[in-house]
């Protein structure tokens, strides 16, 4: 290799460790092998606990109900719900038979809803009857009217042609959860049916599983239109999950505190898959995040980890009750999802106690990780960069204009490549074809720069995505929507600053000619459409928009003016 490629920004981290080159089930019976009666899961809002032998036992069972119920090898069953066993239960069963996982957000309303089950052909869906303000059941039946009358097992709808069953149970008592109507199958009528399949079936359609199929779905971030369903399979998340629990030191021994939601991929394989990779307890505060069950979660329990964003890490240390607990039981964890500021990382290694806290960086597409900061590298590294990429991963810096690898030290766009990068997009090869090259490269949208060691600094986006609180958000969803109210003649939305958030929705409306509305009139058009956050924050009525020349939108020089006007009325109102 020349000198001069030796000075650019490209790395590959080899590892005397190999790959895993099991499907999730066979490694999953190997570490029940090893430790039966090692906690797997404390539901702490279930009251309920369960050991790797309880727990395999009830996912085979769920597994064959599965089975004996219509689904098998292939098939895409969604799961919309906050955190609870019952959500581990499917993961595990849905890869022990080879079928697709569809991680659905449990903040959407009935359009974003709509939308996941048509784009991932779901063909089953599980859920909740409800959480908070959002009304499952109620949502469910809005799309699906012939829930009401038709039998569970005869489920059919013109407009979601491959949904053919709907599953609902209750955390608090699955086994007693009551049919709401007629067209819902409870969770224990799957379980019931279980007896249906001899364990031998399930054994051997476990055999015939490959470690490259296909066996998630997640969406995830699209620089333009809605979020896209990124597939995933055994090889990729498996080897993810297990490479960041040897990054971390994480043994049988360790407990993880789990705050952030299954649905994302921070949970489902960086917590779940991590935790269950080497035989670890993982320990559920509450269905949804909430600081102090979670300090109550981590004193209560010893926990010796906890993951989250930074939002999430905030709440925390700012809950008038922290003081009240002992974390000292605290080791390490991973805080990713945003930008973690280094006043807030050290505060955490302090104040928590967790000094072997690491910083974590990568996208969906990644299955999720990339780059993560190692226990021993120095404090200037752990709080100021996202570490280097993880063993049998390579990484680029790119000149966005060119594609050529720059230098180290210069800023352009990372790209990753190797065992973690998606098959693609799910019945997407366009949108596929443009986030991977020929070559296996996936360009990340992110902008950022490299030093010689492999340690990369984020500096910013090239995509419009925004990321609030560790949720990734697509402005043009949110301005597709707002442009049908009929007095938007035109609106942009874009994300600003936020110190607790990282970012906060903006949106930028130009009513219609001889038309007058207020920002209550636009959030509450928005509030029953779209989930919470998604809601901007900001909304701010103008005559005209920044363009150039051609009568393209200059969302950046829209940014710039907001922020200045924000920081010039935040001075003046102190």
């Amino acid at each position: 290799m020349s000198h001069s490629k030796i000075s650019h920004s490209y790395f590959h981290r080899g590892a005397e460790t190999p790959l895993l080159g099991q499907t999730i089930p066979e490694f999953f019976r190997d570490i029940t092998e090893r430790y039966p009666d090692n906690q797997a899961v404390v539901s702490i809002q279930q009251r309920r606990r369960l050991n790797y032998r309880e727990l395999a036992s009830r996912v085979d069972v769920l597994a064959r109900g599965l089975l004996a119920t219509g689904f098998g090898k292939g098939d895409r069953i969604g799961i919309w719900s906050t955190n609870n066993i019952e959500w581990l239960l499917l993961q595990m069963a849905t890869a022990r038979i080879g079928a697709i996982l569809v991680n659905i957000n449990p903040a959407y309303r009935p359009r974003e809803l709509a939308y996941a089950l048509q784009r991932s052909e779901v063909q089953g869906i599980f859920t909740i009857p409800s959480f908070r303000s959002s009304d499952y059941t109620a949502m469910l039946v809005e799309l699906l009217p012939e829930l009401k009358t038709a039998e569970s097992s005869q489920l059919s709808n013109a407009e979601f042609p491959f949904l053919r069953r709907v599953v609902i149970y209750d955390p608090k008592q699955p086994a007693a959860t009551e049919q709401p109507y007629p067209g819902f199958t409870t969770w224990q009528e799957v379980l019931d049916a279980a007896q249906d399949v001899e364990q031998q079936e399930i054994e051997a359609l476990t055999m015939s599983l490959d470690r490259d199929d296909a066996i998630n779905i997640q969406y995830t971030s699209g620089t333009t239109g809605f979020p896209k369903a990124v597939l995933l399979t055994h090889h990729n998340i498996l080897n993810n999950a297990w490479f960041s629990a040897l990054a971390m030191h994480f043994t049988e021994q360790d407990r993880l505190c789990v705050p952030v939601p299954f649905y994302h991929c921070f949970g489902m394989v960086l917590a779940n898959l991590l935790s269950i990779s080497v035989g670890a307890c993982i320990v559920l505060p509450s269905e949804h995040f909430d600081p102090l069950p979670t300090l109550r979660a981590i004193e209560r329990e010893r926990c010796t980890a906890i993951h989250g964003v930074p939002t999430m890490f905030i709440s925390e240390l700012e809950h008038p009750r922290f003081s009240d607990f002992d974390l000292s039981s605290l080791r390490t964890g991973i805080m990713a999802g945003a930008s973690c500021p280094p006043s807030l990382m050290k505060q955490v290694m302090e104040d928590m106690h967790c000094r072997e806290i690491l910083i974590g960086y990568g996208e969906t597409e990644a299955s999720p990780l990339t780059h993560l900061t190692d226990r021993d590298d120095s404090l200037e590294r752990r709080t100021e960069t996202v570490g280097r990429n993880l063993p049998h991963q390579e990484v680029k810096v790119i000149d966005v204009e060119s594609g050529a690898t720059v230098p180290h030290g210069e800023i352009g766009e990372i790209c990753f490549r190797g065992y973690h990068i998606m098959p693609g997009y799910y019945g997407d090869p366009e949108a596929t074809h443009k986030a991977i090259d020929d070559h296996g490269w996936l360009f990340s949208g992110d902008l950022g720069s490299m030093d010689a060691e492999g340690y990369v600094k984020i500096t910013g986006r090239l995509k419009e995505m925004i990321i609030r609180g560790g949720e990734n958000i697509y402005p043009r969803e949110i301005e597709d929507l707002i442009f049908t109210h009929p007095k938007v003649a035109e609106v942009a939305v874009f994300g600003i600053p936020d110190e607790h958030y990282g970012e906060e929705v903006m949106a930028w409306i130009q009513a219609r000619a001889g038309e007058q509305t207020n920002e209550n009139e636009i959030r509450d058009y928005c509030k029953d459409k779209l989930a919470h956050y998604k809601i901007p924050k900001y909304i701010w009525f103008v005559d005209e928009f920044p363009m150039t020349v051609t009568g393209k939108l200059q969302k950046f020089r829209m940014r710039k003016m907001a922020v200045e006007r924000l920081q010039q009325a935040a001075i003046a109102g102190q």
